[in-house]
This record gives C-alpha cells, structure tokens and sequence, in this order.
C-alpha cells in the first residue's frame, strides 16, 4: 500500500521513512521547534574589486551587476546549532553585488555565486529545500598566530583556497551599517540564488531552473565584536585531475583579477534563523 505524504510537511529522499528533520522541520514534521536559534558564527572576510566581464559570465538570466564589481569572500564558523543538537560546521562563500528584474520582482542585494561546506546536512538540505548553490570540501578552522588570521579550504588534499586578514582594529559593532539608499518601487531586499535541478534522463532540461531570495529582515542585532582591517584571499588554479568535479569553479574564481582590495573584516555573532521564509522570485 502506498504511503502518503502530509500536507505542508517537509519531505527529502528517501521519503519512505517519513518526514525529514533538518532547519526548518524538528522530529516528527513539527515546525519552528529550532527557532531562534543561538548558534556562535565567526565569519573572517575579504573584499576586492574586479574586472566587470568576468563576474557579468557568471549571472544567471535576469541577474546583472549593481554597481562596482566588489567581490566578497567569506569564511565562517559555526558551533552550537539547534537542529544539529549542538554541533557544527564551516561553510565558505563567493557574493556579487546584483540586481534581479524579473516580469514580476525587482530585487537587490548580493548574489551567492557558490557555497562551499563541510558537512552533507546542510549541503543536501540547502541545495533541495533553499536553492543555494552549495558543493562540499573541507573547511578546517582558522589559524590565528603572530595577529594573523588564515583560513584555507581544500578537497580531499587538494587546497585551493588561502584567505588570511591581518592588522586587526576593533570597532563599536552597535555602529549601524551604511543604510542602502531608499526605494518606493517595491524594490525586494536580501541574498539572492539561482535554483537548478536537472531533469532525470533528459540532461540539459530543468526539473526546476529559477531565482529564489531570502528576504531581508532588516539590521537584526548587531554582532557581539567586530574588527576591520586589511586581509587578501587566492584561489589556486586546478587541473581536473586535483578537483574532478569543482575545478572549473576554482579556477573561474581564480581567473578573476584583484584590481584593489577593499577591506578585511572579523565579527562574531550569536544567532540565526532557519530562511523558513525562503521564496521564489520571478
């Protein structure tokens, strides 16, 4: 007899063992039960500034750039989540500033061009249910000597990431950010993705090919300490025999000149929320 599936409950394969747990869903399909979440994040990061040509190849349709092409990379650290029962993980990612212009949404904010994580539980979770653009390698803590923070990344071996900051200053982190400047368009706000599911046995169609976003809440509490400072980041080219499935990824990053860096950043913060309000936009 066949099994049914609940309404307005989350499913992932294998469906047959009855509903997930994960983010947005705890045991037995009960939701909210993970929110607010007071999980620590470190996030290390480094800004640069590009060549237009290259970041406007990586757009999906709809997307273009807004405003200089700055690039962001960003390494954090995560301890203490809820939904993993106090576990953690590190997750590593690529932003551009973009604007999305679909037949019925206008949105800006930063695109998420790829995320990097060590643990298959948010990757798998991330890529089904949120439609991030995520893919695995190892992500080891930050080493911290001589005022000196590196991160590095690698997979299985290979390592094709150094980001290190240095020439740390702490600043206020109740100073609020720069506010973005306002619109009565309707204008969305927040990270925007691009969704992709092929489509089993009919390879180069979509299962589902689309831009989804999640939303901006707003300032939100501010990080408990932050410092700024100087800091420089390089992808190191890959032959597909070091990374068979991620090399043209590296090395599309890799590729991209660093004209002038624009800053280096260190927060902590405590917190999160589980993007259950995560939609599509179009």
């Amino acid at each position: 007899m066949p099994y049914p599936l609940r309404p307005g409950t989350m499913y992932m394969m294998p469906t047959h063992f009855g509903p997930m747990t994960g983010p947005r869903q705890g045991p037995g399909g009960k939701a909210g039960v993970f929110s607010p979440d007071q999980r620590k994040t470190m996030t290390v990061s480094v800004r640069f500034l590009t060549d237009t040509g290259l970041i406007e190849s990586f757009l999906p349709p709809g997307f273009s750039l807004d405003g200089e092409p700055v690039v962001e990379v960003f390494a954090s650290y995560m301890t203490e989540i809820a939904w993993l029962a106090g576990r953690g993980y590190n997750v590593l990612g690529v932003r551009v500033p973009v604007v999305f212009e679909g037949k019925q949404d206008r949105v800006t904010g930063p695109f998420l061009v790829v995320l990097w994580e060590n643990l298959t539980d948010p990757i798998l979770t991330g890529r089904e249910q949120l439609g991030f653009s995520k893919v695995y390698c190892e992500l080891p803590d930050p080493v911290v000597h001589d005022g000196e923070t590196h991160c590095t990344a690698s997979w299985l071996g290979f390592r094709f990431l150094d980001l290190k900051v240095r020439g740390l200053q702490e600043v206020d982190p109740q100073a609020p950010a720069p506010a973005p400047e306002p619109r009565d368009d309707g204008t969305l706000r927040g990270v925007l993705h691009y969704k992709y599911m092929p489509k089993t046995g009919a390879w180069g169609e979509a299962d589902a090919a689309y831009a989804v976003l999640s939303p901006d809440k707003g300032p939100g509490a501010p990080p408990r300490a932050a410092y700024r400072g100087e800091g420089e980041v390089a992808f190191h080219k890959a032959r597909w025999e070091d990374l068979p499935t991620q090399y043209m990824i590296v090395n599309a990053l890799q590729a991209l000149a660093i004209k002038e860096y624009r800053g280096a950043a260190i927060e902590h913060r405590i917190g999160g929320g589980d993007l259950i309000d995560q939609r599509i936009v179009a």
